[in-house]
C-alpha cells in the first residue's frame, strides 16, 4: 500500500475537539471547546428560518454574497475608522478556520517561515505545514505572556515571509498594547513580512483594555490580511461564516485560493447574517458586558480552588496553574478532571511548543447556571490544593 503524506505524520488532530469528545463520553462539563451554550440573537435565527423558506439553498457568488459583503464593509468601515471596498477587499469564508488557512497559501510557498506567538491557537502551526512552511516560534513568557522585544526580532530576522497575530489571544487572554503591536508592525516593515491577524475576539475585550485593529496601524493596510468570524460576536459557531479583510490586489488571490478549497460559504446563513452585521453599537457594548459579567463568575470560582491563573484581559479563556494538584503532567491533570471530577479544560501543552505542562486552559462562554455547576464540581480542588502544600 502506499503511504500517506509526510505532512500528516508531524501534528495530531485537534486536542481541542478530543477534549470535547471526551467530555461528552463522560458527562463533563464542557469548558474545553469554546462555544456558547445559548441561542444567537432572535433576529439571526428568524433571519435564517427565511432564508431557508425563500428557497436560498444553491450557490452564491463564490467570494460571499453581495449582501453579505456589503454589511461586512460597512461594519468594518464603522470600527476601523476607515472605507472598506466590500467589492474587493473582502473574501467570505467557512469560518476563521479557512480564513487563516487562505491566507496563509496566499502569501506563502514551500519553504517559507513563519512566524507564530506560543502559546499559540493549535491550527496555526498546523496551517503552516499543511502549506509548505516552517513554523519560527515566538515566546509569550507565562504568567503575564508579553513577549521579549529581542526574541521578537530574531525570529523576523531569520527570514519571516509571515507572521501570525491573534489579538486577543487565544489561548491566553491577552490583548496585545498599542505599542506592542506597534513594534510588530515596525519589524514587519522593517523585513518585508506579512501579518496575518486572527481578530475573532475583537468584541470580547475588557476594560480599561482596548482592541487596536492592526491593519490601521501606519503602513500596515498594504501587509494586514484580517481574518475573523461571526461565530463568537453571534454565537453561531456551527454556521461557519468568516471573512479575509486585505488590502485589492491580495483579496483578488485569496479570492483564487478560497474557490478552490470550499467553493463558498452556506448561502442560506450568509443571507440570515446580514441583519446581526446591522445591529447597532450596543449591541457589541452589551456583548462585552455579558463576557465580562461571566468572567467575573468564574475567576472567582478559580479564586475558591486556590489554583493560580492569568486573569484574561480578551476573549473568554482562562491559563490555570495546576502544578498544584500533584500530577506529573497537564495531560494526566486534564483526565482526572474529566473522569473523576465532571469538567473538561484543555492540557496547555497542546498550546506550546516549549517544555510547558503545567497549564490547562478553561473557558467561560457558557450560561451562568452552566458555569455555577461547574464550580459546584471544581470545589473540591481546593482541599487536594490545600493538602499538597
Amino acid at each position: 500500500m502506499p503511504r500517506t503524506s509526510r505532512r500528516t505524520a508531524v501534528f495530531t488532530e485537534s486536542l481541542i475537539r478530543e477534549m470535547s469528545r471526551v467530555a461528552a463520553r463522560h458527562g463533563a462539563i464542557n469548558l474545553a471547546q469554546g462555544f456558547p451554550d445559548w441561542d444567537p440573537p432572535v433576529e439571526l435565527v428568524a433571519a435564517g428560518k427565511e432564508a431557508m423558506d425563500a428557497h436560498r439553498h444553491q450557490y452564491a457568488v463564490t467570494w460571499g454574497s453581495p449582501e453579505l459583503r456589503g454589511a461586512l464593509g460597512a461594519k468594518l468601515t464603522r470600527f476601523l475608522g476607515t472605507p472598506v471596498d466590500a467589492e474587493r477587499e473582502l473574501v467570505v469564508t467557512c469560518g476563521a478556520t479557512e480564513a487563516m488557512m487562505v491566507a496563509m497559501m496566499t502569501v506563502c510557498d514551500p519553504g517559507d517561515r513563519v512566524g507564530l506567538f506560543s502559546p499559540f491557537y493549535e491550527n496555526y502551526r498546523a496551517d503552516a505545514i499543511l502549506t509548505g512552511a516552517e513554523p519560527v516560534l515566538v515566546p509569550l513568557h507565562p504568567p503575564h505572556y508579553r513577549f521579549d522585544p529581542d526574541e521578537l526580532r530574531r525570529a523576523f530576522e531569520s527570514g519571516l515571509k509571515a507572521f501570525v497575530l491573534c489579538n486577543p489571544s487565544n489561548p491566553c487572554g491577552r490583548v496585545f498594547t498599542r505599542e506592542e503591536l506597534s513594534a510588530i508592525a515596525a519589524l514587519a516593515d522593517e523585513h518585508d513580512v506579512w501579518v496575518l491577524t486572527d481578530e475573532v475576539y475583537e468584541h470580547i475585550v475588557f476594560p480599561p483594555h482596548r482592541h487596536t485593529y492592526f491593519c490601521t496601524l501606519p503602513g500596515m493596510a498594504g501587509r494586514t490580511l484580517m481574518c475573523s468570524s461571526l461565530s463568537k460576536t453571534f454565537s453561531i459557531t456551527g454556521w461557519r461564516l468568516g471573512y479575509v479583510h486585505a488590502a485589492p490586489d491580495v483579496s483578488a488571490q485569496a479570492r483564487k485560493v478560497h474557490d478552490f478549497l470550499t467553493v463558498g460559504a452556506a448561502a442560506p446563513l450568509m443571507e440570515a447574517a446580514v441583519g446581526a452585521l446591522e445591529l447597532p453599537d450596543s449591541y457589541y457594548a452589551g456583548l462585552t458586558a455579558l463576557y465580562r459579567a461571566k468572567r467575573e463568575i468564574f475567576l472567582d470560582i478559580l479564586r475558591s480552588t486556590g489554583l493560580p491563573f492569568t486573569e484574561p484581559q480578551g476573549a473568554y479563556y482562562v491559563m490555570v496553574d495546576i502544578t498544584a494538584l500533584g500530577f506529573a503532567n497537564d495531560t494526566l491533570a486534564s483526565e482526572w478532571l474529566i473522569k473523576d471530577i465532571g469538567v473538561a479544560g484543555v492540557p496547555g501543552s497542546s498550546f506550546f511548543r516549549e517544555p510547558v505542562n503545567h497549564l490547562i486552559r478553561f473557558h467561560f462562554a457558557k450560561r451562568e447556571e452552566t458555569l455555577r455547576a461547574a464550580g459546584e464540581r471544581l470545589a473540591g480542588l481546593s482541599a487536594r490544593v490545600n493538602a499538597g502544600r
